[in-house]
């Protein structure tokens, strides 16, 4: 079942809060999650209502193939392209018991 935007934002959320370590805050602008652990940012969760993505951080070969396997995964917004993919609701990204979003 295809996953709706709010629902990856909100996995999204979760899945990053109950990591050991993580915090969050929003250190840039009020409408930007940013999830780190040591101080190293791997998650950014957006709540622009005309924009609802989730940007995190990638090896780059595996991001490259993600981007070319889903086209609902694009380079990261405003981020180094190389290391970062956004990723927003789409036909491919799903959700269900036991199974990954992507």
């Amino acid at each position: 079942m295809t996953i709706t935007s709010s629902r990856l934002q909100r996995v999204a959320r979760d899945a990053a809060g109950a990591l050991p370590g993580v915090s969050s805050g929003r250190p840039f602008t009020d409408k930007l999650d940013v999830f780190k652990v040591a101080e190293k940012v791997f998650l950014i969760v957006t709540d622009d209502p005309d924009e609802r993505i989730i940007t995190v951080k990638s090896e780059p070969d595996h991001g490259r193939s993600l981007r070319r396997e889903h086209e609902s995964i694009t380079p990261g917004r405003y981020l180094n392209k190389a290391h970062w993919i956004s990723v927003a609701a789409g036909r491919e990204i799903t959700a269900g018991p036991g199974r990954p979003l992507l």
